[in-house]
């Protein structure tokens, strides 16, 4: 099932567009992945991801009203498609079985100080 997979960056943004619903558009995005996960996030990088995210069907944009504080530009905002769930699904549950999968022991290990 490789055609579900996301990239870590991806599934990064796919998370934040859920969260952030329907308010959802770039500047929101890049601000909620820095504020959460206190990493920073290049404009291009986002745009780049959240290109590929909709050309695979992952998601899906809409324009918002123009305004005069955005030059009379109108915000896209994104939403999460019922193909994006299940990329999502996949991602979550192939992960959690990798975890999963991880003996106990493997844990047992001390932290040098």
């Amino acid at each position: 099932m490789k055609k579900f997979q996301l990239g870590e960056f991806e599934e990064i943004v796919m998370l934040t567009v859920g969260i952030l619903y329907n308010e959802a558009y770039g500047v929101s995005i890049k601000i909620e992945i820095e504020t959460r996960l206190s990493r920073s996030v290049s404009v291009g990088a986002l745009q780049t991801a959240l290109k590929r995210l909709e050309d695979k069907g992952y998601l899906k944009s809409r324009e918002g009203e123009a305004t005069e504080d955005r030059a009379g530009r109108p915000k896209k905002y994104y939403q999460i498609t019922a193909l994006g769930k299940k990329a999502m699904e996949y991602t979550r549950s192939t992960r959690n079985e990798m975890w999963d999968a991880i003996p106990k022991v493997a844990w047992n290990v001390k932290v040098a100080g």
